[in-house]
């Protein structure tokens, strides 16, 4: 299981893969087991969005155990967390914010080990 990081801008955490596009987050999502999803928003200038990975994960049916959204657009926040609240299963953990710190500092000191 790995945990993935969607996000054009920002440095990855420790313990995490980085998609830098929807591509690259697809097509993780379509090769490996997730345990845990950060999803920005916005990805570029006229590029796919996080949408069109939730878009994926709801079609697909390829949940991560957990999914937080840490992207910076409110909207695009609640666009997301909206539409996965609707179809996730129930054993699917889902967040409209960030990875708390305390979690990544875990996550981080257990790929350390």
């Amino acid at each position: 299981m790995i945990n993935v990081f969607l996000d054009d801008y920002r440095a990855c955490p420790a313990g995490f893969v980085l998609a830098r596009s929807a591509d690259e987050c697809i097509m993780l999502l379509q090769e490996c087991d997730i345990a845990i999803l950060s999803l920005d928003y916005d990805l570029g200038w006229d590029q796919p969005t996080g949408m069109d990975v939730v878009r994926f994960i709801i079609a697909s049916q390829r949940f991560p155990q957990e999914i937080y959204m840490h992207s910076s657009s409110f909207e695009g926040r609640r666009g997301m967390y909206e539409l996965l609240y609707q179809s996730k299963p129930d054993k699917v953990e889902l967040y409209g914010s960030p990875v708390p710190y305390a979690r990544l500092t875990a996550i981080a000191n257990t790929r350390e080990e």
